[in-house]
């Protein structure tokens, strides 16, 4: 658990670096150039393309291979081997940039979505396998992470504390208001709640109820409570009755 936060943070962080790095204009367009160009391209192809110095260029392209952008080689273009240093080449890696600001989680919306039609039961409609699928994902998040962690019993206070992690890490931007309740200021998956906040937002109490209950948090709900600019999910105190079926579960 603590290790796909880590990672979730680090690809974040190298996203934020890849676009600063491809802020400069030719950098940005040798970058171009080689993506399209289909093949290892030599310094002085990418220099040519942007019209500066082969020198200029190798720092540009240095940087772009620093950021994860490119990978570069030695070899002899054509594949003709010839006396003397073969010259580096510079081709594109798989990396993807993707940055968005406040966080956004459409891949996760869609692998929950995409679980949901491959599970569908024959006594489910679609709607009520997505909120399934949505609460098992969140269930199986909290026990990976109370496996890990192992943080003993968890009532409401300390509960929220252990949760605001994962709830950072996935975009809510979690206030706490209170000792024992928490607003999420952001809504990962906007704006597609909007187009679909009955089946969306259902999915993401889902998602954070199982979550919840997964990591063995006491005396806390996640219940729907839509404002707008904000997500449509708190985690608040849950009713005695709550508390006691949720005992009864542990």
């Amino acid at each position: 658990m603590a290790s796909d936060l880590t990672a979730q943070a680090n690809a974040a962080d190298s996203a934020i670096d890849s676009v600063s790095v491809l802020s400069e204009d030719s950098r940005r367009r040798m970058f171009a150039f080689i993506r399209r160009a289909g093949r290892a391209v030599t310094r002085d192809e990418a220099a040519a393309s942007v019209g500066i110095s082969r020198k200029l260029a190798a720092f540009h392209l240095d940087k772009l291979v620093e950021a994860g952008l490119l990978r570069a080689r030695y070899e002899t273009p054509g594949g003709i081997r010839k006396v003397g240093r073969q010259p580096k080449v510079y081709e594109p890696t798989d990396a993807q940039i993707t940055v968005s600001i406040p966080d956004r989680r459409h891949e996760l919306l869609a692998d929950l979505l995409l679980d949901a039609v491959l599970t569908e039961g024959a006594d489910e409609n679609a709607a009520q396998a997505a909120i399934r699928t949505a609460e098992q994902r969140g269930r199986q998040l909290g026990e990976a992470a109370r496996e890990q962690t192992r943080p003993g019993r968890l009532g409401p206070e300390r509960g929220l504390t252990t949760c605001e992690p994962l709830l950072d890490e996935y975009g809510y931007e979690p206030v706490r208001e209170t000792p024992t309740q928490l607003r999420l200021h952001n809504c990962p998956f906007h704006p597609l709640a909007a187009k679909a906040p009955e089946l969306v937002c259902g999915m993401n109490q889902a998602f954070l109820s199982g979550y919840l209950h997964g990591l063995g948090v006491n005396g806390i709900r996640a219940v729907l409570a839509p404002e707008a600019g904000e997500c449509c999910v708190r985690l608040g105190p849950s009713d005695p009755d709550r508390d006691d079926e949720m005992a009864q579960d542990h």
